[in-house]
C-alpha cells in the first residue's frame, strides 16, 4: 500500500513566491493546494484539512493574523501546524504571528532548505 503524501496549504497572494513554495514542497513529495488570499485560504483549511499550513500575513480579504486565529481557535482545525512565510521581520510582528497561533515564523527572503526544515519538523514527528 502506497503512503499517502502529506497535503500542504500554502496561503500567498505574490503568484510567483507560491509557484515558487509549491514547486518546492511538490519536489520533496508533498502534496501542495494553494489559496491567494486569507479567505480563500482559510475556507481550502476547512474543506481539506491539510496536514500543515504555510501562511502569508499581508493578504488581501483577511490577513494571516485572523486566519491563523479563526483556525487555531476551533476545535477541529487547532492541531494544524502553521508556519508564517512573511516579510514582516519585526519582533513586534514576530510576536503577534506566535501568540496567533503561528507554531514557526520564517521571514522572506527565505532559504529553501529553511522553509523544508520546518515543514518536516512538523509532518515527520
Amino acid at each position: 500500500m502506497a503512503e499517502t503524501k502529506k497535503k500542504i496549504l500554502v496561503v500567498d497572494d505574490e503568484l510567483d513566491m507560491l509557484m515558487v513554495i509549491k514547486l518546492r514542497l511538490e519536489a520533496s513529495g508533498y502534496e501542495v493546494i494553494t489559496a491567494t488570499d486569507g479567505l480563500e485560504g482559510l475556507n481550502a483549511a476547512r474543506r481539506v484539512k491539510p496536514d500543515l499550513i504555510v501562511l502569508d500575513i499581508m493578504l488581501p480579504k483577511m490577513n494571516g493574523y485572523k486566519v491563523a486565529r479563526f483556525l487555531k481557535f476551533d476545535e477541529e482545525y487547532k492541531s494544524i501546524p502553521i508556519v508564517m512565510l512573511t516579510a514582516l521581520s519585526g519582533e513586534e510582528d514576530k510576536s503577534t504571528g506566535i501568540e496567533t497561533g503561528a507554531d514557526a515564523y520564517l521571514t522572506k527572503p527565505f532559504e529553501t532548505q529553511q522553509l523544508l526544515d520546518a515543514v518536516k519538523s512538523f509532518l515527520e514527528k
